[in-house]
């Protein structure tokens, strides 16, 4: 009994961080970030990356897809995507986690 109990104490449990692009952001601002998620990733938490729209990007969504796939591009020698990217409201997200 005791033991699973040091065990539990003794196991971080892993946070779901996450991180939030808009759709015009520079090139600057985009490697801060994603030097930022890659920390989280060698910490070993899962990440979750999301894209938000502001009022008429709505209409462009292709636009919110061709930067996930440019983040994915930029990450591919840390992380791999959970599942597919999936729009809830004004939000593009997906789940990543560290390759293992």
């Amino acid at each position: 009994m005791k033991e699973a109990q040091k065990n539990r104490r003794s196991n971080k449990a892993s946070e779901l961080k996450q991180m939030r692009f808009g759709l015009k952001i520079g090139k600057g601002d985009l490697d801060i970030k994603l030097r930022k998620v890659r920390e989280f990733l060698a910490e070993g938490h899962k990440v979750r990356i999301q894209i938000f729209y502001r009022g008429r990007e709505m209409a462009h969504k292709e636009l919110g897809n061709e930067m996930m796939a440019r983040i994915g591009e930029l990450l591919e020698d840390t992380a791999v995507f959970e599942h597919t990217p999936t729009m809830a409201g004004r939000n593009l997200s997906v789940v990543i986690r560290s390759k293992q």
